[in-house]
């Protein structure tokens, strides 16, 4: 791989820093919010993910979509998402004798959604265009897109996670912060070089992909954005996990690691090359 030196020597600069201690505090987490007014904003956060996950930014039911005027295509499939059951019951008070209605959630059912690409007919609102602009300028989209992968954003929250790969599917993120994109790009050249596994302890893919999210925004001249002190915590979490240390899971996984940021960078030269003998 024409880039596995230039990998190895940034993982090398960062490995030493790990080594040494001198890390900067981690980057805060930008949560996106997007300021568009459909109606799948109000949905939970799992299915707002979930749209984003299936490459869409505006997702609704079949009804839904009639009542804007558009139509979803012939032969289009959707895809699931959840809807809470609830129920609302009268309790009496023992004491005072006074009647209260109470709603309780028992249970799901599943409802079949499709995205704006999916439908014909009337212009809608195309959505927040400072995120959507954000997301058409990062860095080696291209080869997310090269590969067959959508990018999409979902409204981020504390607690939970930042961002997201689909194998071989797409990349969701619920914030702006580039380290988080770097990881799930990692994820994605991990899986097309075969390593990837759901079977595998997590820590071991943890690792290549905070690592080598680090390593991939250091070559890209992008230093703290490589958020160094965030990647750190993020593996030392994970490798307690397996009961390893940061520094032997990074080790461990260290050439799997540059393989994976070796693979997005040749690429990202290949398809610069396409475009200048264009």
């Amino acid at each position: 791989m024409q880039f596995y030196g230039k990998a190895e020597s940034a993982a090398s600069r960062i490995l030493a820093a790990f080594q040494e201690g001198s890390i900067p505090e981690a980057i805060a987490p930008v949560f996106i919010r997007r300021k568009d007014d459909i109606p799948c904003r109000a949905w939970s956060w799992n299915n707002q993910l979930l749209v984003a996950l299936f490459g869409h930014n505006d997702a609704r039911g079949y009804r839904q979509w009639q009542s804007v005027g558009r139509f979803v295509k012939k032969g289009e499939r959707g895809f699931p998402i959840l809807v809470p059951l609830t129920k609302t019951i009268t309790e009496r008070d023992d004491e005072t004798g006074e009647e209260a209605k109470r709603s309780f959630l028992y249970g799901f059912k599943h409802s079949i959604v499709f995205g704006l690409r999916q439908t014909d007919g009337a212009d809608v609102s195309t959505g927040d265009e400072a995120t959507d602009n954000w997301l058409q300028s990062l860095p080696l989209r291209d080869v997310a897109e090269s590969w067959g992968l959508t990018v999409e954003t979902y409204n981020g929250r504390d607690g939970k996670p930042l961002g997201w790969y689909r194998g071989g599917q797409g990349i969701a993120l619920g914030v702006e912060n580039l380290s988080t994109w770097a990881h799930e790009l990692v994820h994605a050249a991990d899986d097309r070089l075969g390593r990837l596994s759901r079977f595998e302890e997590k820590w071991g893919k943890e690792t290549v992909a905070e690592l080598g999210g680090a390593i991939l925004l250091t070559c890209l001249g992008k230093p703290h954005d490589a958020d160094l002190g965030g990647a750190w915590r993020y593996i030392e979490s994970w490798a307690a996990s397996g009961k390893v240390t940061a520094l032997d899971a990074c080790m461990r996984m260290l050439k799997r690691t540059c393989e994976a940021v070796a693979l997005i960078l040749d690429t990202a030269d290949e398809l610069a090359e396409r475009t200048v003998a264009a």
